[in-house]
């Protein structure tokens, strides 16, 4: 009898030290990561085993906490991630801590699995993307697509939609000038307009203003957007443009409106107004939003920082989703389109990264209809003033890259469960 009592107790033990062990698995996202490109990959693969994580905003540089399994751990391993076993004790005690009222944290629970779509030309580019090379270094799923399935409506088939270095007004980024003779620009220009005639459009102009206006349709619906450099201007400069002709000759066969300036009109643009269209076809430059185009920037690699924003993250959670970072300054880095002037910022647009000194705002966020869109300025993280033919930028390098951090951000972000403000 006394035996049976002793394994009988031993069992209840061994119950209770498995409850305390072993019960949570905490992925800090503070300067103690190796990984943490790849740590965003290990969330989206565990949303993807239909398993609910918690994306523990503003704990340890936005920290994830999720059930223990042997499969996640191993995962965490072959990705060289770093993560902690803790007890469920351990783990209500973080949330204990982060739910208290004087705490800037909160836990945002991650449910779904985005649907991924990156907007691309199918022929091959001079340059890389940034967003491609994130998802693919963190093993993130995603579909390429572009105008043939934009127009033929697969949009609303994708929960996110990413845009990269494109050129909505149909001026093909405006390399005419410099890059004319060169075989990739003659491929890119025959390649737009045989898909714009495919299509039923006589210009390719014609044709971005319908992709534009679809990816406004998706965002209305409830679709999440995010774009960089050169995306981002002409996007909106393309919205503003949609009752008169700002194409010179040499890219839709005939003069530009002499009066295209009068008859922009700016509400339908997402972010900006009041900006200035580039007439000249010889300048790198479509307007002056692009901080670069108006004034001699005072600012090269050794001074070029952008500052995060710090929001409140019980009461605004996407600003906060989106910041999440191990550091809150930034370096900067240039693009087509390196960072956007205030001054044109409308006024509803949230700003969550600037060089206020400069007058330079680099990362800001809006919502528009159901949906919402991300403005992210310049090229690449990690490449400081990539140039067209430069090799694509090994993240291998730079595992803990906080400039690529905040465009993972953006991947996660459709995965959270809506929450109301606190009161």
């Amino acid at each position: 009898m006394k035996n049976l009592i002793k394994i009988s107790s031993l069992v209840i033990l061994l119950s209770f030290g498995m409850q305390i062990f072993a019960a949570q698995i905490l992925i800090p996202m503070d300067k103690t990561q190796t990984n943490h490109l790849k740590a965003y990959g290990i969330a989206f693969w565990v949303l993807q085993q239909d398993v609910e994580i918690s994306w523990l905003l503003n704990y340890r540089g936005g920290s994830y906490l999720l059930p223990y399994a042997e499969s996640f751990e191993n995962e965490c391993v072959v990705r060289g991630v770093s993560y902690v076993v803790i007890s469920d004790v351990q783990a209500q005690s973080i949330r204990i801590e982060i739910s208290a009222p004087d705490v800037n944290m909160d836990d945002m629970k991650l449910q779904k699995v985005p649907k991924i779509a990156v907007y691309s030309p199918k022929n091959k580019q001079p340059w890389d993307d940034a967003v491609t090379l994130a998802l693919t270094y963190a093993e993130i799923p995603y579909d390429v697509i572009y105008d043939e399935e934009v127009i033929g409506g697969l949009l609303p088939t994708y929960d996110w939609l990413h845009l990269h270095h494109e050129d909505f007004t149909g001026q093909y980024g405006k390399f005419w000038s410099r890059y004319r003779s060169f075989p990739w620009y003659q491929e890119g220009v025959k390649v737009s307009e045989e898909m714009a005639h495919k299509l039923g459009f006589k210009k390719v102009s014609e044709l971005k203003l319908a992709v534009a206006k679809k990816i406004r349709e998706f965002v209305a619906g409830g679709g999440y957007l995010f774009a960089m450099c050169s995306a981002t201007d002409s996007y909106d400069v393309a919205l503003s443009a949609q009752h008169t002709d700002i194409c010179d000759v040499m890219f839709d066969g005939d003069p530009m409106d002499a009066n295209a300036q009068q008859k922009l009109d700016y509400s339908p643009c997402f972010a900006f107004k009041d900006f200035t269209l580039v007439k000249n076809p010889t300048e790198y430059e479509i307007s002056d939003i692009d901080v670069t185009y108006t004034r001699p920037r005072s600012i090269n690699k050794s001074n070029d920082f952008f500052s995060l924003f710090e929001f409140s993250a019980k009461w605004d959670h996407i600003p906060s989703m989106l910041t999440q970072d191990h550091v809150k300054i930034i370096p900067g880095f240039m693009g087509q389109t390196t960072a956007f002037n205030k001054d044109k910022i409308k006024s509803g647009v949230i700003i969550m990264g600037e060089n206020k000194a400069a007058g330079e705002v680099r990362y800001m966020h809006g919502e528009f209809g159901k949906g919402f869109w991300t403005f992210y300025g310049g090229h690449d993280p990690e490449d400081y003033q990539h140039r067209i033919g430069d090799p694509p930028t090994d993240l291998n390098l730079h595992p803990n890259s906080p400039g690529y951090r905040l465009i993972l951000n953006n991947i996660l972000f459709p995965a959270a469960k809506k929450k109301k403000r606190k009161t």
